[in-house]
């Protein structure tokens, strides 16, 4: 994070991309200015090369012009509902947009537009480290427009609404959330007033669609320490209004002296846990839901405490409806952050007693290809202040991850799935597709994980006879 003179910014827009908006602006007779996040970005010494361009005039005849003048290696795309414009070239993006204020009415966020001036055109930016504009034309290349002292804020690590707050959240309630974004993002504070609006305008997210604001909270996932934000959308009544199972977590009884922890810090600390160590979207929603089972499973019981008996269980069927209200992708995604609550007992319970190696086989098993997921998922959920049990969890998981890797090694499906399978069973049996077919499977499988028969097709046919014999099922012929 550096300071810079105006005549320094104009060397740093030393570019040829930016001499060329430069001539055409002036050919135009059209203020031209470079703003919002690109500026930002130079202020922290970050790369970016979406441009974002604010033009007092037309931003499609902006764009147009300098489609021509750079040639047919420019592509042009013109967005004439929005009065936008998109000059591609090589590797750079550039948004053109004709200066604009905005009115809006409550029940929605689309503004009311019409022309305006510069000043018109910062005054409807969300933050002031995104209202700062640098001219472009060759009078003035290079010149910082801040009104909003932007540049202090920067400094100060501060996220700040140029106007009043207020109004900038209930026009349009999705800057609430890139509010908090920014601040987990950049690990800026957000002003007091500017929080306190947060609070009193919080109930106005409601209006915005699911997939705008599953947009920010995977930009906030993605940042090195989420639990910033999500602790902040805790504090502003955000969380209850977006994740209200999440909010369920932070709640805390004691009964005859004995108090269970606080599950949504917990939460946090293992989601920052895996963001350590992994850059997966999903592993960290994952995290996220893990414990989202407690709340409904919680029980006490006089000999043991708190107890939150199948809250793995319960967590994973809950997993389809959250997904379906937040307009989260119902695919594999779905399915994957699914298994990862499902299982992330399974080590645990296996790294709390003598591991074995049928637990591991019948972990490797249900795992599959997401298994070192799993196990980090599993590592990180391991939060105890008890050093001493906390070592002996990691020590035992190190002795899963070996006899995982053995088992890897020695290539575990082919070993671990019968190679008698159900298509086959059915076959045999002259049976549909069923509950039966299943419990024939299961028995197999059982018998393979435990170890008690070799996967080999003679031993297991052998076993399939037994059982469905035992069941009162006859092969076919017979």
């Amino acid at each position: 994070m550096r300071d810079y003179t105006d005549a320094e910014l104009a060397g740093i827009l030393d570019q040829p991309i930016f001499h060329h908006i430069s001539a055409v602006a002036d050919n135009l007779h059209m203020e031209c200015y470079v703003v919002g996040g690109y500026v930002r970005d130079i202020f922290l010494e970050r790369p970016s090369n979406d441009i974002d361009v604010v033009v007092v005039g037309s931003g499609i005849i902006m764009a147009t012009e300098l489609q021509k003048r750079l040639g047919p290696k420019a592509h042009l795309s013109v967005f004439r509902n929005f009065g936008t414009a998109q000059v591609k070239y090589k590797d750079i993006e550039v948004e053109f947009v004709g200066a604009r204020r905005e009115s809006y009415h409550r029940e929605s966020r689309k503004p009311i537009v019409e022309d305006g001036t510069l000043e018109d055109d910062q005054n409807r930016r969300d933050f002031t480290i995104n209202a700062m504009a640098v001219c472009l034309n060759s009078e003035r290349f290079g010149e910082l427009v801040d009104p909003f002292g932007g540049i202090d804020d920067l400094f100060d690590g501060i996220i700040r609404t140029p106007l009043d707050p207020d109004i900038t959240f209930s026009d349009d309630p999705l800057r609430m959330l890139r509010c908090i974004r920014f601040a987990t993002q950049l690990r800026f504070d957000i002003d007091p007033e500017t929080f306190d609006a947060l609070e009193r305008n919080a109930e106005r997210i409601k209006i915005i669609s699911g997939e705008r604001i599953v947009d920010e909270l995977n930009k906030m996932l993605r940042t090195s320490a989420p639990s910033i934000g999500f602790i902040d959308l805790q504090r502003c009544g955000l969380l209850s209004l977006i994740i209200p199972e999440l909010q369920e977590l932070d709640n805390v009884e004691t009964r005859n002296g004995r108090a269970h922890k606080n599950n949504f810090y917990h939460t946090l600390e293992v989601l920052d846990n895996v963001a350590q160590h992994s850059d997966s979207l999903w592993l960290r929603w994952a995290a996220l839901f893990h414990d989202i089972g407690k709340p409904k499973s919680k029980r006490w019981d006089p000999l043991v405490g708190w107890t939150f008996h199948n809250h793995n269980t319960i967590g994973a069927r809950m997993i389809p409806d959250i997904f379906r209200r937040m307009k989260l992708p119902l695919d594999m995604k779905m399915k994957y952050v699914q298994k990862m609550v499902e299982l992330h007992m399974r080590p645990i319970a296996i790294a709390d007693d003598e591991v074995t190696d049928s637990a591991v086989r019948r972990l490797l098993s249900d795992a599959g290809d997401d298994i070192d997921d799993l196990m980090l998922l599993c590592e990180a959920d391991i939060t105890s202040k008890n050093q001493v049990r906390k070592q002996r969890f990691l020590d035992n998981f190190r002795i899963v991850r070996e006899k995982l890797e053995d088992l890897k090694v020695k290539d575990y499906k082919r070993l671990l799935q019968p190679c008698i399978d159900g298509n086959e069973i059915m076959s045999l049996f002259g049976l549909s597709q069923s509950p039966v077919i299943g419990v024939l499977k299961q028995h197999l499988k059982d018998a393979v994980l435990d170890n008690r028969v070799p996967n080999e097709r003679e031993p297991l046919m052998l076993l399939l006879m037994e059982k469905a014999k035992e069941m009162g099922i006859e092969p076919v012929g017979k």
